[in-house]
This record gives structure tokens, sequence and C-alpha cells, in this order.
């Protein structure tokens, strides 16, 4: 594919286009890809393609196919505004047709540039690729191109049943991912992204497919490195069984005789908040022998994942306990004895506290530490990290830490979800952001002026990033981890 970036004043483009609404003169960058000429805006030292559709919409006889590609086109589109976000409750704009990814790059600079491509989080039910918390441009003014990407989500995205799924699969939020990943290696170097050079990172459900694409061969091509944050990667998925009786009680609550295809979006989302009501879990990826074919520990147990390079992490804070029952369910979770739990955290007076740190290593640390341990003995480069530094603001009165590091790697300050920063936040926030960089140019986050950042090798290494310092070292929490991982196995 040859490669087109050109820039023209808006008052040339306006005439040329004919438009009759008056735009704001400046300039504005083309990028020539398959479905047509793309027309984006700049903004300081960053052009931005935003909506780009990299599937046919999912509506009508296609709800609940895997993604179709667009046709070839050669008219010219503006792709100034974001795309609508994936059907879900309680999102303005939400819509089935939504199928787009966003992409920025340095305005004026030449490739091909490292590409990196945010997959975001949400527990595969609610999230999009257009919060504003995800705007790519301090990344991209580093020199890279950042993709951040929409799919699929709750039932329209992971629903399992005989009379719809694909080869017995009904992971089609994962189908989603792919054929996004297939759209940036046919397409990327229209924007002046090197296809070779990409790197996947996302946070929490964003970070499981990531997971789950490291060990699916039809993606195993499509990028070279991964960032996995907060990754859940005991997770059990369901069973092909489990999977699609769920689908059986979706289809029944929708109503007898109801046609799930022509089914309205308002009827779905309620029939989908009847089964999450009952399960919050009832719509993520599943086994299905062709995308998934394993949990991703046992995929990573078995050697099955890309070799390549990885940075994956947690944060020491990834949830809170207000609630007695939330309270008493996190610790018959843990298979430990109250008593011997404070044993383990002896710093941690109050239940709720205890709790909520019983539930992070449980489900994160513990987890990160295997998958770390796993894909270091493969041979492959791998660097782990843990997150405990707070925004000077918010110490007094910390929230859940779970997401805390996409405000520092994205860089956003004073939009919903992400605060002001003080200057020594974003001291820490530049280093993060540069670790990260250097890890999608080269595959190893170190750097000038950085802090050491040591491989986790077969050791328990990772990068500490509290309140006082960044360094390498090792796991201080090694001797709990130890403990909920024996029970892990029981």
């Amino acid at each position: 594919m040859r490669s087109l970036l050109a820039l023209v004043a808006a008052s040339v483009v306006l005439c040329c286009a004919g438009w009759a609404v008056a735009q704001p003169v400046g300039q504005f960058s083309f990028a020539l890809t398959r479905e047509g000429q793309m027309l984006g805006a700049v903004e300081g030292e960053v052009a931005s393609f935003r909506g780009l559709a990299y599937a046919m919409p999912p509506v009508g006889a296609l709800r609940w196919r895997s993604p179709q590609a667009t046709p070839e086109s050669s008219e010219m589109r503006t792709v100034y505004d974001y795309g609508a976000p994936c059907l879900q409750p309680l999102m303005t704009g939400a819509s089935e047709d939504c199928l787009t990814l966003n992409v920025f790059r340095p305005f004026g600079v030449d490739g091909p540039l490292p590409v990196m491509v945010f997959i975001h989080g949400g527990d595969f039910v609610t999230g999009t690729a257009n919060d504003p918390l995800f705007d790519g441009a301090r990344l991209a003014q580093a020199g890279l191109i950042v993709v951040t990407v929409n799919y699929r989500l709750g039932a329209l995205g992971w629903l399992t049943h005989p009379a719809l799924s694909e080869g017995g699969s009904g992971n089609y939020g994962l189908m989603d991912q792919i054929a996004a990943l297939r759209w940036v290696h046919d397409n990327i170097a229209a924007f002046g992204g090197d296809s070779s050079n990409v790197t996947l990172f996302g946070n929490g459900a964003g970070a499981t497919s990531i997971a789950l694409l490291m060990l699916c061969a039809q993606s195993r091509d499509l990028f070279q490195k991964a960032i996995l944050q907060s990754v859940p990667g005991r997770a059990r998925l369901h069973a092909p069984q489990e999977a699609e009786a769920v689908g059986r009680q979706f289809v029944a609550a929708l109503g007898q005789g109801a046609d799930v295809r022509a089914a309205t979006p308002a009827r779905l989302l309620a029939a989908e908040n009847t089964l999450q009501e009952k399960s919050p879990r009832s719509f993520a990826p599943a086994v299905d022998g062709s995308l998934v074919t394993e949990d991703i520990a046992a995929g990573f147990s078995a050697g099955h994942e890309s070799r390549i390079p990885m940075i994956i992490g947690s944060n020491d804070d990834e949830t809170r306990f207000d609630g007695e029952l939330e309270i008493k369910e996190a610790f018959s979770s843990s298979g430990t004895s109250i008593d011997e739990l404070r044993k383990l955290y002896p710093d941690i007076a109050r239940p709720s506290d205890l709790a909520a740190s019983v539930y992070t290593d449980k489900v994160f640390s513990e987890p990160v530490r295997l998958l770390a341990r796993l894909h270091a003995a493969t041979g492959a480069p791998t660097f782990r990290y843990r997150l405990a530094y707070v925004p000077e603001a918010r110490r007094g009165n910390s929230d859940e830490g779970h997401g805390r590091e996409l405000q520092f790697i994205f860089g956003v300050e004073g939009v919903p979800g992400a605060g002001i920063f003080s200057r020594r936040d974003r001291e820490v926030a530049n280093r993060i952001r540069a670790y990260w960089i250097n890890f999608a140019t080269s595959g190893d986050p170190n750097g000038a002026e950085l802090p050491h950042w040591d491989a986790a090798a077969d050791r328990d290494r990772m990068l500490l990033i509290a309140n006082d310092r960044i360094a390498s070292g090792d796991d201080p929490w090694v001797g709990r981890l130890d403990r909920l991982a024996r029970e892990s196995k029981k």
C-alpha cells in the first residue's frame, strides 16, 4: 500500500470539497487507505483520525457474525469525530454500529514509526476507546502512532448460542479485536506507522484480551510486543457448555418466539441486564475450541503464548470494599482464616482494607507474578511492575487503584476520570510513559535518565513505583503471594 500524508490550508479544502458551512482555518492531514482518502485534523503537534471503520457495521443480518471487511473506495472522508461507543447500558449515543478505531500520529514526522494499539477495559460489558482519558496525543508527541479500538460488548460481543455462533464461537468481541489488528497491519503505513513494530497495551478486560490474543493462532503475526496492565491471569473462562447455557438464558429473557437478530437494542440490553444481575460475569470470552482453546494460566503454563517481549504488572490497591457482605465474600474466597491473613498482612488493621488487599493479591498480584514467571521461562524478555504511587491530591482519601496507571500513561488531565496532577505526579507520569514508549520502540523499557528496570528472568525481580521512589528490587510480598499461590492449587 502506498502512503500519502499531505497538508493543505482549510480554505483550499473547503473550496475543493464544495462545503457550504465554513470551517476553522487551519491545517489538515491526509491518509490514503483502501477505504478512501481520510482527512484528519491537526491540533498542535498531533494529527488525529477518529471514527475510522475497520469493519462493516455489525447490524441486521451481520449481528452476531464475524466482522466483515469494509469495501474499497476512493472517496474523501473527514474523520474529525469519534464514532459511537458500542452498545451498553447508561452510555449516551451508544450504538451497534461501533466497529471503529482512532489513530493519533505526530504531525510532520516521517515514518515508519512504532505503533501502540490500546484495548480498553470494562469487564467486557462497558467502556469505549472514545473516552477522553484515552486521548493518544501525549504518546504520539513522543514519535509513535497510537491506535485505540472499539469492540462489541456484552451480549452482542460474547453471546454463545447454537443458532447464532459460527464454528461454535461466540467470541465476537475478540473477532473484532483481531479484525482491528488486521486493519492496522494493512493500513497503518498510510499514517506513517510500521506494521512490523506493533505493541498492544490494555488494562483489565483489555489486558485479558491481549493475553488471549497472545495465545491465539489467528492473531499471532499481527503484533510484536505486549503490555498487560492488571490482568486477572488466573480467572477461569466459561467452558463451551457454560457459555451455551448463558446464551439460552439470554434468549429466554428476550421472550418466547423472539427473533434475536431483529430484537431492538433496548430489548437486548434489558435481557442482558437481567442476566448480569444474577451473574455479573455472564458475558465474557469463553473457550470455543477455535479462537480460545484454554484458560490464560493454562496456556502460559504450557508455553503456548507468543514468545514476544512483555511488560506485565498491577497496582497495589486494585479495589476498595465498603459493604460487610463484600468483605465477608473476600475473606471466604481467600481460603485462609482471618487470623492467618492478619499475620500475612500485619500492617493492615481495618477489615475493609484487609479484604481489599487480599482481593488485590488473589485476583491480580499473584496471577501477574505467575504469568511473568511463566513467560520469562520461555526466554522472552519479561518486565514486571507494581504501581503503588498515589497522586498527591488523593492520598488523604484514596479511591480504588484499578486503572490508576492509565492517566500516567496517557498523560491526560482535567477530564472525567482524570484529575489535575501536581508537579511530582507529572514527574512520575513522565517516567512511566517513557518506559512504555521505550518498550514500544525497542522491546526494552530502559532508557537514559530512567531508574533501571531489571528483567524478571527466573527471579521475582520487579519495578516498584512507590510514592517515594522508583526502583527495581525483589518482590517484598513474596511470602503472602506464595501462600495465595498454594491456596489456588487446592
